[in-house]
């Protein structure tokens, strides 16, 4: 069974100019449930994790400012977010979610977060509405416990994972990589393991062409036992963040080939839905629903 980590408090209110990126995490599982892809009996939530897995990826001065609130205002302003309480404890639930998802897709080939990608995140500060590193927190939790060798984490957001590739810099056990705008955020890019930056405006046949060169030698290359899949909806030519031109189709036939390349691997994979600024919300929730569509298609 297809197990996905949703929690009410993803939808947390936040000030005005940030409601409207939030509202997928409300939608999405309704839209979900409404159309038949997914029940109830999908849906796990998770909870408030323990410190200890969150400590081995971020340092322990910058996780008791955070819990405490007591970061300074600069920091606090890279982040992009007013910090609160429930903020912290939203990042936390959603390292949970991404923690369990990982044991579920172990267990079952594949599992997904409504949640999580939040690859901004460094090992000491946050960046740019990222405030715990979710998969980078996993990776290390099953490399702890010996439940896997080595990870391949892929990342398709349109920004690059520049507070993964740091925090993943010297460990030779995960590989990061990272195919992004070379014009959006972050501007000054870290190094992951393997970089491919696109031009803007990039379409479908240019950025699967490239895709489709380089994951299957990767894998080959690499010989990951667990895949941790970023499949931000930000490379549509329709996001107002984004700076590629990728359609919904092409959209999901990326997401088609990642997971069917980890089922024909027969390599568990764990997916964070990460970013999706399209105007329109119809736009995002459709995007974002055909992995969760094509995970069951392929998987179940």
């Amino acid at each position: 069974m297809l197990k996905i980590a949703y929690h009410p408090i993803y939808k947390h209110p936040l000030p005005e100019g940030h409601r409207f990126p939030m509202l997928k995490y409300e939608l999405l599982p309704k839209q979900l449930q409404h159309e038949g892809t997914c029940t109830a009996a999908n849906f796990f939530a998770p909870t408030m994790p323990d410190p200890a897995v969150i400590l081995a990826v971020h340092t322990p001065e910058y996780y008791e400012a955070l819990t405490t609130l007591s970061l300074d205002r600069k920091a606090i302003r890279k982040t992009g977010f007013p910090l609160s309480q429930e903020l912290v404890d939203r990042e936390r639930i959603i390292a949970d979610g991404t923690i369990k998802a990982a044991l579920y897709a172990l267990e079952h080939g594949i599992s997904m977060n409504i949640a999580g990608g939040t690859h901004h995140a460094y090992s000491d500060h946050g960046e740019a509405f990222c405030l715990l590193n979710d998969q980078a927190i996993a990776a290390q939790y099953l490399l702890d416990r010996q439940l896997a060798k080595k990870i391949l984490i892929v990342d398709l957001d349109v920004h690059q994972g520049n507070g993964t590739a740091e925090i993943f810099t010297d460990q030779n056990a995960v590989f990061t990589f990272s195919m992004h705008g070379a014009s959006n955020y972050p501007f000054k890019k870290e190094q992951s393991d393997l970089d491919i930056a696109l031009p803007n405006d990039t379409d479908d046949s240019t950025f699967l062409t490239i895709l489709k060169e380089t994951l299957p030698k990767l894998i080959n290359d690499e010989q990951p036992d667990f895949i941790f899949y970023l499949c931000g909806v930000d490379i549509l030519a329709s996001d107002k963040l984004g700076k590629l031109g990728c359609s919904l189709a092409g959209c999901k036939e990326r997401d088609r080939f990642v997971l069917q390349s980890c089922k024909t691997h027969q390599i568990p994979v764990m997916c964070a839905m990460g970013g999706g600024y399209s105007p329109e919300i119809k736009t995002i929730i459709e995007a974002h629903a055909n992995t969760f569509r094509l995970a069951q298609d392929i998987f179940f």
